[in-house]
């Protein structure tokens, strides 16, 4: 590499990890006065685990922090333990040496199998719940632990509101759904309302809650204590928080995955991610893991080596050390509207966009663990999702089980198959998805489809005649995108009008092309055959 190209990766690395210590900062002050932690500990957490989890861990900058579904386990847990720190702080200690624990077994590799409804329902129910918790703060009313308190203390104390706290709250809901998505690449929309409410907040001396005190000291060494008892009372709770700070890392590092093409190891993010939960504990700042929102916005700013996770932390340092006193006026109100926002963004709207047209089974699995992830338990909802979403899929299978009389697939079609790939060289290929295409299949066979460069026509037989489910859909989706990147032409060949018509339905048909959708393998493969050739005279006889 040149010096030019050093040059460029520096300079994007710099500007990514800006970008992303511009997010990080308003979404860590609020999640950590969410949690009962306070600011400091929301702000030192992001900063620690960001710059170990960094260096430590993958080639592609992870940028970590507290996010939505770690601050509402946090939150219960101090609930349920009476807002004892102490307590909470070892249950920390405890997650981060499962996590690392998590990362010597084959265990990270079943994320990758959880059905997309479990993870829509999840994230809907989690975007839910943080915008039922940030009612109070909203409304000038001291918050509440759980969703239905929350909803209870709203009606109980609606004659009651700070009417100068509902108007910052809502100035601040105003800028950061309003501001336009354009210019939220150049300045983000929720530091743009932190800022401007903040000054207006100071300047009309308005009477409302503040975050009043920020810690611009090192976090103090603090070594958990603990005994026998305490370690078996609160493992379940450790397994909990564990199990949700890793589901969100490998889930992030899927999402990196696809942006960049590059096959991240999921040991060494979870590992890098344990230890770094372990040195948050250590300092009695609130845990985090690898952050989608965060990570894209480093990436898409040009961010590609660790460097990128390290200025995120180094920034976040510069600003609570020349802004603490501004910090310590920030209204709760505003922050509420911050994480109302951030609670929106969560919910997952691609799903609801086509809930209508779901097979009927997807959508038990979702409002099952929507409904218990809001009311009840995270880590039992999603258990419960997999446990119907699997009992479903079985249901399915042996409903269709049946004797039948079936042709053996055609000699000639093989033999043609092979002479194409042979005289073609590889540039037109056939691939055949065999068995079924499922949620437990399509991550697989999505990264399979990295192998293809060099091939210019792509023919997509889908050999069986059963519709797709939602998670296949996507996966054929995010197929066509990484194809259409590589610059390969896509035909596909399907069996029957019913999956056609499910592919019209989800609009596939146009992203692929409507001219190319065969019920004939050998009419695909001649009409590449045709393309290639006339391809080849244009470019080299015009």
């Amino acid at each position: 590499m040149d010096f030019k190209s050093k040059l460029q990766v520096f300079a994007g690395d710099i500007l990514g990890g800006l970008n992303a210590a511009i997010i990080t900062l308003p979404q860590a002050l609020a999640f950590g006065v969410a949690t009962g932690f306070g600011a400091s500990a929301g702000i030192w957490g992001a900063i620690i685990l960001s710059v170990i989890a960094g260096i430590l861990g993958t080639k592609i900058p992870m940028i970590s922090g507290v996010t939505g579904p770690v601050a509402i386990v946090v939150a219960s847990i101090m609930h349920a333990l009476n807002k004892d720190i102490s307590s909470v702080i070892f249950i920390i200690f405890l997650a981060g040496i499962i996590q690392i624990l998590l990362s010597l077994t084959k265990l990270p590799e079943i994320v990758k199998y959880v059905p997309y409804p479990v993870i829509s329902g999840f994230m809907n129910g989690v975007g839910v719940i943080i915008i039922i918790m940030q009612l109070n703060p909203l409304l000038g009313i001291a918050p509440c632990s759980n969703t239905i308190e929350s909803l209870e203390m709203v009606f109980k104390s609606f004659s009651n509101l700070n009417l100068q706290a509902v108007s910052i709250g809502l100035l601040t809901l105003l800028i950061v759904f309003l501001f336009p998505k354009k210019w939220n690449k150049y300045v983000p929309s929720q530091i743009l309302a932190l800022i401007i409410c903040t000054i207006v907040s100071i300047k009309m001396g308005l009477n409302v809650s503040k975050i009043s005190e920020i810690s611009v000291s090192l976090p103090a060494i603090h070594i958990p204590q603990t005994n026998l008892h305490d370690l078996i009372t609160y493992l379940q709770y450790s397994i909990t928080l564990a199990v949700i700070l890793s589901s969100e890392s490998l889930l992030t590092g899927l999402v990196c995955t696809s942006i960049t093409k590059v096959q991240l190891p999921p040991k060494s993010l979870l590992s890098a991610q344990g230890i770094g939960n372990i040195c948050c504990a250590l300092t009695g700042t609130l845990p985090g893991s690898a952050a989608t929102m965060r990570t894209v916005a480093a990436l898409k700013t040009g961010a590609s080596t660790k460097l990128a996770a390290v200025v995120t932390s180094f920034i976040l340092v510069l600003l609570i050390y020349k802004f603490s006193g501004f910090v310590a006026e920030i209204p709760l109100a505003v922050l509420a509207g911050i994480l109302i926002k951030i609670g929106y963004d969560i919910i997952d709207t691609k799903f609801l966009r086509v809930i209508k047209l779901a097979p009927k089974d997807d959508l038990y699995v979702l409002i099952l663990v929507f409904l218990l992830t809001v009311f009840y338990n995270l880590i039992v909802a999603v258990g419960a999702g997999i446990t119907l979403a699997a009992l479903l899929y079985a249901k399915r299978t042996a409903d269709k089980a049946k004797l039948v009389n079936k042709v053996v697939y055609d000699k000639d079609i093989m033999k043609l198959e092979k002479v194409l790939e042979k005289d073609y060289r590889h540039k037109i290929r056939v691939v055949h998805i065999n068995g079924a295409f499922f949620f437990g299949s399509a991550t697989q066979l999505i990264s399979q489809f990295d192998e293809f460069l060099g091939t210019r026509y792509l023919i997509l037989v889908y050999d069986s005649d059963d519709l797709l489910d939602i998670s296949a859909i996507f996966a054929l989706e995010d197929i066509i995108l990484r194809l259409k990147s590589q610059h390969i032409k896509i035909l596909m060949v399907i069996n029957n009008e019913d999956v056609y018509n499910q592919l019209q339905q989800y609009k596939i048909t146009e992203q692929i092309g409507e001219d190319k959708i065969f019920f004939s393998e050998i009419e695909a493969i001649e009409l590449a055959k045709s393309s290639f050739k006339s391809r080849v005279k244009k470019k080299y006889f015009s």
